[in-house]
């Protein structure tokens, strides 16, 4: 294989991405991606596709490949001129060079795409980037299948709580009489009935280096899975304990809408809330009511406004009025939620092993090791 020794700059031009406030966003299908991936949509485009894009500060590492045309917001920095090499590769490259580069230089506050520039760099000739690409791009396939997947579980699980917890048309709706707002049978309770708040703190020396570590960087927008994370290598403070299977919430912006069920046993960020369910049965509804745009939207409107920042209150949190259903109707209810959350468990950890096959192979192909 034919490889040229040059700079980073030689391969890839990088540029500073564009300022873009929530309140100036509009209603769109466009992808607005910072550094930890694709936050919103807007109405209007910055930068065509095929789009690579990267974090400007704080860890750097993460790249992401779009194939539509986006905004790259500024806390990220993008590619502007591919200089003939092919984009997917591109990606795969910048993604192997910044991992050596980060694990040399560690966290810093600021990443100037003019030294990235500067880096020294083996590239390879284009017929063998076409061919990395398609075994590496083979893995990511795999995992965005997986994802939509996900996605499509989600979203089911969303649809038969609002069928049944906000238009009350659950199995047998029709015979049922709405007093005060809640159906026949039924009983009104608090949040805080239902679930209580974990505050099991934890220090990082007394944590294991490969501990799973979530921070609000982890915690996708509008999703139930907790399905990435870091270890506890990042970890610097006391941090808070959290199981398999119980809830966090992004406490930080609540109208991010950051919240979902833990897929392993871990530490999380201080600027997250742990709440674990009474019991199994109420596991399902303590999720889908916590991750609900109704109750994202209470929160968010009762936050309180920090020092830096508004964050939400557990106080006023957990006395949220909660509809709960009979016995045999929460079971049969959660006998639905919870195989889902399984199945978006099994996929999940799934992709993990794609993604930890993936970068084990990377490196591999940029250095030559593998022939391709």
């Amino acid at each position: 294989m034919s490889w040229q020794s040059c700079r980073l700059g030689d391969v890839l031009t990088l540029k500073r991405g564009h300022d873009l406030p929530e309140h100036s966003r509009q209603d769109g299908d466009v992808p607005v991606v910072s550094s930890s991936g694709i936050t919103g949509r807007h109405k209007e485009a910055k930068a065509k596709a095929p789009g690579v894009v990267t974090g400007r500060y704080g860890t750097i590492g993460e790249v992401f490949y779009l194939e539509e045309d986006y905004w790259p917001l500024n806390t990220a920095l993008y590619v502007i001129d591919f200089k003939g090499n092919d984009p997917r590769f591109s990606a795969y490259f910048l993604r192997n060079i910044l991992k050596d580069y980060q694990s040399e230089k560690a966290a810093v506050p600021g990443v100037d795409r003019n030294v990235l520039h500067e880096i020294k760099v083996l590239a390879p000739a284009y017929a063998a980037q076409l061919r990395i690409a398609d075994i590496l791009s083979t893995y990511d396939d795999l995992i965005e299948n997986n994802r939509r997947r996900m996605a499509l579980l989600e979203d089911s699980a969303r649809l038969l709580y609002r069928e049944w917890f906000v238009r009350l048309r659950f199995p047998g709706y029709e015979h049922t009489r709405i007093v005060d707002g809640v159906p026949q049978g039924w009983g009104r309770k608090t949040l805080g009935d239902l679930c209580s708040e974990i505050r099991d703190m934890v220090l990082p020396e007394a944590l294991e280096p490969n501990t799973p570590y979530i921070g609000l960087e982890h915690i996708p927008r509008r999703s139930i899975s907790l399905n990435e994370w870091g270890t506890a290598q990042e970890v610097t403070s006391s941090k808070s304990r959290f199981k398999a299977g119980e809830i966090i919430f992004g406490k930080i912006r609540p109208y991010f809408h950051k919240v979902g069920v833990a897929f392993v046993d871990g530490v999380a960020s201080s600027d997250a809330i742990v709440v674990r369910p009474a019991d199994d049965t109420l596991h399902g509804l303590v999720l889908m009511t916590m991750s609900s745009d109704q109750f994202v939207a209470v929160t968010a409107q009762q936050m309180k406004e920090g020092s830096k920042m508004p964050r939400a209150d557990w106080k006023q949190m957990k006395a949220y009025s909660v509809p709960l259903p009979p016995s045999g109707l929460l079971s049969n209810f959660d006998g639905v939620i919870q195989p889902i959350v399984d199945q978006l468990k099994s996929i999940s950890l799934s992709n993990q092993k794609l993604r930890a096959a993936r970068d084990l192979l990377l490196p591999r192909l940029m250095n030559g090791e593998i022939a391709v």
